[in-house]
């Protein structure tokens, strides 16, 4: 089951990669990517050159694990996303297609 809690950091990035990289692939990834480790709970969201393709890969209790999404029409869009930490609302929208104008958090964390 994928589930992501409210206070889970998910990371994205930007640069596409081969999506025939598997667990090692995508953790050398996350090393060359981001400056954290790999099992520290957080997301690590990866798209392909197209963004027709996702992988998002995260530590399980006992391992790690890849979930994968192929859109069969559309793209996912990256072009609002300017950091490469997103919340989980963020990453919904992502998932869903939906793209905000503008993004109004109610208060500061």
């Amino acid at each position: 089951m994928f589930s992501i809690s409210s206070s889970s950091k998910i990371f994205i990035c930007k640069t596409p990669i081969n999506m025939r990289n598997g667990f090692e692939g995508l953790i050398s990834a996350v090393y060359k990517f981001f400056s954290i480790s790999i099992t520290s709970g957080a997301f690590f969201v990866f798209v392909n050159k197209k963004n027709n393709l996702m992988k998002v890969l995260y530590w399980d209790i006992d391992g790690y694990a890849i979930w994968y999404k192929r859109l069969e029409k559309g793209r996912f869009l990256l072009k609002n996303i300017n950091s490469k930490l997103i919340d989980r609302k963020e990453f919904l929208m992502l998932l869903e297609g939906i793209v905000p104008r503008v993004l109004n958090k109610r208060y500061k964390r």
